[in-house]
């Protein structure tokens, strides 16, 4: 065998091992904007923007459930087809159900949980006096009387 040959030979796996760990999806990428997003929530569209992320999060699960469910009812249908490895798919296809099927509850309990908080704080924004233009403060009416003697 010849020299590069070997050298291709002990290099490409490891090449390859790089490669695969390497990955950052841009799921775990938009995860860690979030976790900032939500550490610095503070106002009615922080808390809207995370409900919504949270409920995009939950349908993509839900969709994830489908697709295993799918897979699990192929593995018991045609179970023959796998022999002793379809018991290994069948028990890991339900372990990534139960899987999915937590993560989208506790998703859409997150999306409920930042629905409420922006619900609260856009009724306290409302709930806020605001001020005309031709209102003046009690310190104000003070000032004015304590400054005139006519108006006493």
């Amino acid at each position: 065998m010849s020299k590069n040959l070997r050298k291709y030979l002990a290099v490409l796996p490891l090449f390859s091992m790089l490669v695969a760990c390497a990955q950052l999806g841009p799921l775990e990428v938009q995860d860690t904007e979030m976790n900032k997003l939500a550490q610095h929530a503070r106002t009615h569209s922080d808390h809207e923007k995370l409900a919504s992320y949270y409920d995009d999060v939950a349908n993509e699960m839900r969709k994830k459930v489908v697709e295993k469910r799918k897979a699990l009812q192929h593995y018991e249908d045609k179970s023959h087809y796998y022999g002793r490895g379809g018991q290994d798919f069948h028990s890991h296809t339900t372990a990534n159900l139960r899987y999915y099927e937590q993560a989208a509850q506790e998703a859409q309990k997150q999306a409920y949980f930042h629905r409420k908080i922006a619900a609260e704080l856009l009724q306290r924004e409302n709930a806020k006096p605001v001020a005309a233009p031709g209102q003046f403060s009690d310190r104000a009416n003070k000032a004015e009387l304590d400054s005139d003697p006519n108006k006493l």
